[in-house]
């Protein structure tokens, strides 16, 4: 049952991650006003807003499909799904650090409730070794 719901929990995280993908392209806002990612620290001044926009939503993309196939990798008990889950992690971690405005307000639309969750499945994952 436990590697039922990891497996549910990592295709719902991955499926998060569209929707700050849309987010990104501008297809929506998941909050009124919400400008993520410009501004990035990272991107700010080179290459500009535009195409930080399509950078993060493609890069996200990707990591949606990563954590999604992850996770049917695990419900289907094949081997290679802790290296893709892990390397989904990263690439999530590593898109909201440098898609990150700077500011310590607002985390959570910045995505930093993901990064928190990244962290869990990379601890759980690579350091636990679960399920072991």
């Amino acid at each position: 049952m436990p590697t039922i719901i990891m497996g549910i929990f990592l295709i719902l995280h991955g499926l998060v991650h569209l929707l700050y993908a849309g987010q990104s392209r501008r297809l929506f806002e998941l909050r009124p006003n919400m400008t993520w990612p410009n501004g990035a620290w990272a991107f700010s001044r080179f290459p500009g807003n535009k195409v930080t926009q399509l950078l993060v939503s493609i890069l996200l993309a990707l990591a949606t499909l990563g954590f999604v196939a992850s996770g049917l990798g695990l419900l289907i008990g094949q081997d290679w799904w802790p290296t893709i889950v892990a390397s989904s992690a990263v690439l999530s971690t590593a898109i909201f650090i440098l898609s990150w405005n700077g500011k310590f307000e607002a985390l959570d639309n910045q995505g930093g409730v993901g990064m928190l969750i990244n962290l869990a499945i990379m601890v759980a994952v690579l350091l636990l070794k679960w399920p072991s």
